[in-house]
């Protein structure tokens, strides 16, 4: 058992095999009593093959310490290449709401497939657990290709999805009422970046009746610096609080991207989390070649190039360089200055 957090350490479940749930989210479930923890599943992914995820795997925990390995809740479909939970695509970052209107659980998947634009997933269910079904299989909210996301429900039911238009903006829409699309309300933020500036993998919460977001940098799976704003309307003005990592010499987050904040019920304590995706690369600087060569890959993605309906899938395997089976996690508690959210590297420390 363990007794304490070590960012950046393999973290085994209870069955003591590495915890595959990246791209994640961390919620306290009431009902249950327990923490969930649900993600991308790597356990196939091997960087020489054309497997990228195995679905989306459910870990539970009474402590925040300890994983039980409660199986796949959105299971893959290898058997049809048509479809956007094929493992060969891109399924990342998985986020779910519960809808009170409806009484369904959604789900958000972001997909990327070879020589296709990039789009959503949208399935639903009546348990958390699943069976999950599709209610759009190919969806670009407002005609716009779609990368990294998340979602917030407010307790009004009003909700948002908030996505890096690749690469170049970050976009919050209204939800519609049951979750399952977009209105026509949205917003233009950190307009006009490219790479390694663009801003993705956004990740909300909040705090004393503020909004806040965290975002990275577009550099692939190269770790860079984090931003944080805050906001009070979605759609208004987004002031930038700087970087949130205090002490990271290496300008890399502590080698890590923020996927989830997880508030300890009843208290004002908060934790970031994040996702290691490459050990490899542990404090290593992005090389100033690499972020030119960045800006190049990037530079043909522009509005006037976005194909406003998605292609159909390509029907074909895709070969993947990319081992993120051994991605590892970096959590580690958020302290304040005044109102900005501040990370300190800590090597072990307990929830």
């Amino acid at each position: 058992m363990y007794e304490s957090i070590h960012p950046g350490k393999v973290w085994l479940d209870t069955n003591g095999k590495p915890i595959q749930a990246h791209g994640f989210t961390v919620f306290y479930n009431e009902e249950a009593g327990k923490w969930y923890w649900f993600g991308e599943n790597k356990e196939k992914t091997d960087g020489k093959g054309t497997v990228w995820h195995w679905g989306v795997r459910l870990y539970t925990s009474s402590d925040l310490m300890n994983w039980e390995d409660e199986g796949l809740i959105i299971p893959p479909q290898p058997d049809d290449l048509q479809s956007p939970l094929h493992p060969t695509y891109c399924m990342d970052r998985p986020h779910i709401l519960y809808c009170e209107k409806t009484g369904k659980y959604v789900a958000w998947l972001k997909i990327m497939a070879d020589e296709v634009s990039q789009f959503m997933s949208v399935l639903e269910a009546d348990r958390f657990e699943g069976p999950y079904r599709f209610v759009n299989r190919v969806y670009k909210p407002l005609g716009m290709d779609t990368g990294d996301f998340c979602l917030h429900a407010d307790a009004d039911g009003k909700a948002w999805i908030w996505f890096e238009r690749p690469h170049f903006q970050l976009i919050c829409a209204t939800l519609t009422d049951d979750y399952t699309a977009v209105t026509g309300e949205y917003s233009v933020h950190y307009d006009g970046l490219l790479p390694p500036l663009t801003r993705e993998a956004p990740t909300y919460f909040e705090r004393n009746g503020k909004r806040y977001l965290f975002t990275s940098g577009t550099t692939g799976y190269y770790p860079n610096p984090s931003k944080v704003c805050v906001f009070d309307d979605p759609h208004g003005n987004y002031r930038d609080l700087g970087d949130p990592f205090i002490g990271d010499r290496s300008g890399t987050s502590f080698s890590s991207q923020i996927t989830c904040v997880i508030r300890l019920p009843g208290t004002d304590r908060y934790i970031a989390c994040a996702d290691r995706w490459m050990p490899q690369w542990y404090v290593k600087p992005m090389a100033g070649a690499i972020q030119s060569g960045m800006k190049r890959h990037f530079a043909d993605y522009r509005p006037d190039r976005e194909p406003k309906e998605a292609k159909p899938l390509p029907g074909a395997e895709v070969r993947h360089k990319e081992n993120t089976s051994v991605s590892r996690y970096v959590w580690l508690p958020i302290e304040w200055q005044g109102e900005k959210p501040v990370i300190r590297w800590q090597n072990e420390w307990r929830p």
